[in-house]
């Protein structure tokens, strides 16, 4: 993949929010190894420390613990920055469901300001989306320029989704209204070490429960696809998209086309870990909230970005569960 930098950005001070995640600290060793300073800002609020403890004695990375919303500790940090990959956000259908206030706030007015500062220094800014935004559409694969369908408001579940749009607009609105450089990625699935299961997320959930022996818990009866992507090679994706010039003002899937069923998905876990758990069925209503509704199918489209960047994904889904069950059960004998 050659991906064109403007001569400025090379070597610069880039800024992550949320960069104590699980994206977040893998964007930040890409960074760092291409020789960028990278200062991260995260409350910790599901960032973890241990996610970055390997980088704290890098001479070119900084860490500040802080609130996005905090904004003198924003400005300063974003004064320092050429570049801002905005992950801060409320993560996880399980905290969306049980938190849409924080959701909605986080997502919404945390980006609104990072967008400010970043006016006021001229900061290129890349916004992490979400797949969320495609909402219940049926249309697959799923395009950038795609008409999108929400839930009811009344369903909490859609809270992210939206609020997801808004960063979107916002975005763009910044872009088309004052020039500045902001790129939008909507992110598909993405797994790989640091990840955790607390927030609903479903590879780290299912390996734990097959390295511990317990049931895989598969919500509704499994047959729901998903599409995904190592976070080594979501990075890429990322860090291209930023340095990219001709990538302002777009929006870009960014995620794997190689499709499984969640169903399938248990199997090759309990394949790989060479464990001999059981699947249990669980509806959507026992592990969310009545009325909980998902999608049955998620698939990008990502000829937009392979056209800007030639990025596609270099890892298959074996190849990443294999990393992450390698990962998850040294942790495990470590306890």
């Amino acid at each position: 993949m050659k991906i064109t930098v403007e001569s400025s950005l090379a070597g610069c001070t880039c800024l992550i929010t949320g960069g104590a995640g699980f994206i977040g600290s893998h964007l930040a060793d890409a960074l760092l190894g291409r020789g960028h300073r990278v200062v991260v800002i995260d409350n910790l609020s599901t960032g973890r420390l241990e996610n970055i403890a390997h980088l704290r004695a890098h001479p070119l990375f900084q860490f500040v613990h802080a609130s996005i919303e905090d904004e003198a500790v924003l400005n300063n940090l974003a004064a320092q920055a050429k570049v801002i990959f905005h992950l801060a956000a409320a993560v996880g259908v399980k905290l969306i469901v049980e938190k849409p206030v924080e959701t909605i706030e986080t997502n919404v007015l945390g980006t609104e300001l990072v967008l400010r500062t970043a006016a006021r220094h001229g900061c290129r800014v890349l916004i992490a989306s979400s797949s969320e935004v495609y909402g219940k559409g049926c249309k697959v694969p799923f395009s950038e320029e795609d008409d999108v369908v929400l839930g009811a408001t009344s369903r909490a579940r859609w809270a992210y989704a939206a609020s997801k749009m808004v960063d979107e607009f916002l975005g763009l609105a910044y872009h088309a209204e004052f020039g500045l450089p902001v790129v939008c990625a909507r992110i598909f699935n993405t797994i790989g070490p640091r990840q955790t299961g607390r927030y609903g997320m479903v590879v780290p959930r299912f390996i734990r429960q097959a390295l511990c022996g317990e049931p895989l818990t598969v919500y509704a009866d499994g047959s729901q696809t998903r599409c995904f992507c190592d976070v080594r090679d979501v990075v890429e994706a990322l860090i291209g998209l930023a340095m990219h010039p001709a990538a302002a003002g777009r929006v870009f899937n960014v995620g794997s086309t190689e499709e499984i069923s969640i169903l399938d998905l248990a199997r090759k876990i309990v394949e790989l870990t060479e464990t001999f758990s059981p699947i249990e069925f669980v509806p959507f209503d026992r592990a969310y909230a009545p009325g909980f509704e998902d999608m049955q199918r998620r698939v990008p489209d990502i000829t937009r970005i392979r056209e800007l960047l030639g990025w596609e994904p270099k890892r298959s889904l074996e190849e990443s569960l294999r990393t992450i069950i390698a990962r998850a059960r040294a942790d495990l004998q470590t306890l």
